[in-house]
């Protein structure tokens, strides 16, 4: 019997996402395809994580007479939790480019392992239309469930929690803090974390990856 906090996972089963999270997993993989990967893995992902916004009929010209046919009702805002979510929104954006863009800066206390704030601004309609929540990886759980918090205390309703990595640990958290919250994940990691807070079956710090300030190739 599947466990309750499962229950709003969503985790991408599709031969390519698994293809592309192997590569991002590998230590041999540098900043630039990291990066070009992590925006394909967003593109693929917001397929299935948007499919249900809003629609609604317009009439347009084609080329042999008038028709009558749907474009989107809304728009959706893009939340990246700073500074390695910034790395899913092209991806995402890809799919609409009159997406808007929000950002929440968070850092990890290395100590307690808690979230600090730095800075978080949305769009002024944010709370007008649907919301996803991004970062590559949802490890302790507690950077997402801050932003999360942060994004409905500004009005916004309809929230989603899209990352790559997924740990049991995190995806426990979320259920229990917002219950309402759909995460969607490229993989899902069950067990404990390591001492330091990290997926032990992910790519690392994706932050420190994606800037290059991090390698973890080994040295020749």
């Amino acid at each position: 019997m599947e466990a309750e906090y499962l229950s709003n996972l969503t985790v991408f089963d599709h031969p390519l996402i698994k293809h592309k999270v192997s590569h991002l997993c590998d230590i041999n993989t540098g900043t630039k395809e990291f990066g070009e990967i992590v925006k394909e893995l967003s593109m693929l992902m917001g397929y299935e994580a948007l499919k249900n916004l809003k629609l609604k009929d317009v009439e347009i010209q084609a080329p042999l007479q008038k028709i009558t046919t749907p474009v989107l009702a809304e728009d959706f805002t893009i939340i990246p939790i700073l500074r390695a979510g910034l790395g899913m929104v092209d991806g995402l954006r890809a799919l609409s480019p009159t997406a808007n863009i929000g950002h929440v800066g968070l850092y990890r206390d290395e100590d307690t392992l808690m979230p600090k704030t730095y800075y978080f601004k949305l769009p002024v309609k944010a709370a007008e239309g649907p919301v996803i929540v991004v970062d590559p990886a949802l490890a302790t759980g507690g950077s997402a469930d801050a932003a999360i918090s942060f994004v409905k205390e500004a009005g916004c309703k309809d929230i989603r929690f899209m990352c790559i990595f997924a740990s049991e640990v995190g995806v426990k958290l979320l259920y229990e803090h917002h219950p309402d919250v759909k995460i969607y994940a490229a993989n899902y990691a069950p067990g404990p974390l390591n001492e330091q807070g990290y997926i032990y079956t992910a790519a690392g710090d994706a932050g420190d990856r994606l800037c290059g300030t991090v390698s973890y190739k080994p040295e020749k």
